[in-house]
């Protein structure tokens, strides 16, 4: 089913690359754009098949997120965050997914895990009070996914959850006017009071160990995953695919360049400039590489009905962080040799430099913590991080 889907999607870039401009000035995704990734099965990729979902690898889903992404680094990000969460909501208790696909298998789900939310125990669950920021995609979407500490006696954390939270229990405040990943429309999710049934929250620490309840209903590998692998492949796939689209315009546009300084002549026979593409293009597949070879192991694993090593956990994050701090160096060069006409607002090299750089700065991205997680583990350290 990727394949199809991949199919589906390739028929839709030459409409989503003209609309990318305008998706950056307006500072959201068209809902054309939503209504055709949506028809096209992107966001049910990961989805689980009992609630109309396709179930596919997670290594086809990363790849039409590029190919999107390519295009419009803003679509491709919304499409990749708003795609990976129905992998999550596969884990949440099956009255959960009842809640949110039982009338309609398309219903999108925005997120924000940043612990910022209260929730205090009552009879049958929380009450739930709280604001989030970055729910990227949160105006497409009829349910988010929010981050929040349980408060004890004392008024001191006791536990960390993810709840599920209906639109009618949440405002959404326009706070988006950034440099990079315009079009996410990435804003403010406020809740002031609300109850959360006890099947709609998932303990982080649960999730973690790999044994969650939404296994009994979703038998397959694909929820036998850890959530810091799928859904921080999720952050980098766009960010890659924003460099790709990138350098090849890059290429398309520096072949028939003439220098008008510096000797003048063609800039295609710079060998500065060569090396700059050699190296901009091995970074960006080395990424695709790795990340590609991390994932398709964790599902063999998880389809032979095998534990997965902690080894492979922190060598699937290392990658992953590697392959954004790669992708940011690759556009970082491009755009550099690129020349003044880089500079001009709107051309593609310049909005995947703005772009990867806002993707960059997600906390999945936090390049130091994951490669020090890696080294504590290679030394036989305890490792303890819930994006692990």
């Amino acid at each position: 089913m990727g394949n199809e889907v991949l199919e589906s999607v390739r028929a839709l870039l030459p409409a989503i690359e003209k609309r990318a401009v305008t998706t950056d000035e307006a500072r959201r995704i068209p809902a054309a754009t939503i209504r055709e990734l949506s028809g096209a099965g992107v966001f049910r990729m990961l989805q689980p098949s009992g609630f109309g979902g396709l179930e596919s690898d997670p290594v086809d889903f990363y790849r039409v997120v590029r190919e999107i992404s390519a295009v419009c680094c803003s679509t491709g990000w919304v499409a990749s965050v708003l795609g990976v969460h129905p992998w999550q909501l596969g884990l949440f208790p099956e009255q959960a997914q009842q809640d949110v696909w039982g009338e309609d298998p398309d219903t999108r789900i925005s997120s924000s895990y940043a612990p910022v939310g209260r929730l205090t125990p009552v009879d049958g669950g929380y009450e739930l009070a709280g604001r989030w920021s970055f729910s990227s995609g949160c105006e497409h979407a009829s349910w988010a996914l929010l981050g929040a500490l349980v408060v004890g006696a004392q008024g001191r954390p006791v536990d960390f959850l993810t709840v599920l939270v209906p639109r009618s229990d949440y405002r959404i405040e326009d706070m988006w006017d950034v440099v990079g990943l315009r079009g996410t429309a990435s804003n403010d999710v406020v809740v002031e009071t609300a109850f959360v049934p006890a099947h709609r929250v998932l303990r982080n620490y649960e999730q973690a160990q790999l044994k969650v309840p939404g296994q009994q209903v979703n038998p397959g590998p694909l929820y036998r995953l850890p959530f810091g692998a799928i859904f921080t492949s999720a952050v980098t796939a766009p960010v890659l695919g924003a460099v790709s689209g990138g350098y090849a315009s890059y290429v398309a546009r520096m072949k028939e360049r003439v220098r008008l300084s510096l000797g003048g002549g063609n800039f295609a026979d710079d060998p500065f400039a060569q090396v700059a593409i050699a190296r901009a293009a091995s970074d960006i597949d080395a990424s695709v590489l790795q990340m590609d070879r991390n994932m398709r192991e964790l599902l063999e694993l998880a389809s032979a009905g095998q534990e997965i090593p902690v080894e492979l956990r922190l060598r699937t994050r290392r990658d992953q962080v590697r392959g954004t701090e790669r992708a940011v160096a690759a556009i970082d060069l491009l755009f550099k040799t690129a020349g003044g006409n880089a500079l001009r607002r709107g051309n593609p090299v310049e909005r995947a430099w703005r772009d990867a750089h806002a993707g960059s700065v997600h906390v999945a991205n936090d390049v130091e913590r994951a490669l020090a997680m890696y080294g504590r583990g290679a030394f036989g350290l305890t490792v303890e991080d819930n994006l692990v």
